[in-house]
């Protein structure tokens, strides 16, 4: 079992900046990949970026939108998420997610609120 939390969430104006963070424990070592989503009110969620646990590459559901950048810190089993020029459409429960495999998501945090004001 992988177990991840999630934290850095909170309320901040629009056009601030946040930076999530996702601590993994657990069976580290079973780890292929990890990955942020979000899930607004009224809305699916939806995949937002992957990281590569053992390497660097990193994949973006949208590499346009250079507002997202995910990084790792694998000495300190977290994955971080950075979001700038925040937009009140960003406001979501922002979930980290562990995977095992290349096709799925295994493991799932407690999700952490991102509410961003205008």
């Amino acid at each position: 079992q992988v177990q991840l939390v999630e934290s850095g969430g909170g309320l901040v104006q629009a056009g601030g900046s946040l930076r999530l963070s996702c601590a993994a424990s657990g069976r580290i070592f079973s780890i292929n990949r990890m990955g942020w989503f979000r899930q607004a009110p009224g809305k699916e969620r939806e995949f937002i970026a992957a990281i590569r646990w053992r390497g660097r590459d990193t994949y973006y559901a949208d590499p346009s939108k250079d507002r997202f950048t995910i990084s790792k810190d694998n000495a300190e089993n977290t994955v971080y998420l950075e979001i700038n020029s925040l937009e009140p459409e960003d406001t979501a429960v922002y979930y980290c997610a562990a995977g095992q495999y290349e096709l799925r998501w295994d493991y799932w945090g407690q999700g952490t609120q991102v509410t961003v004001s205008s």
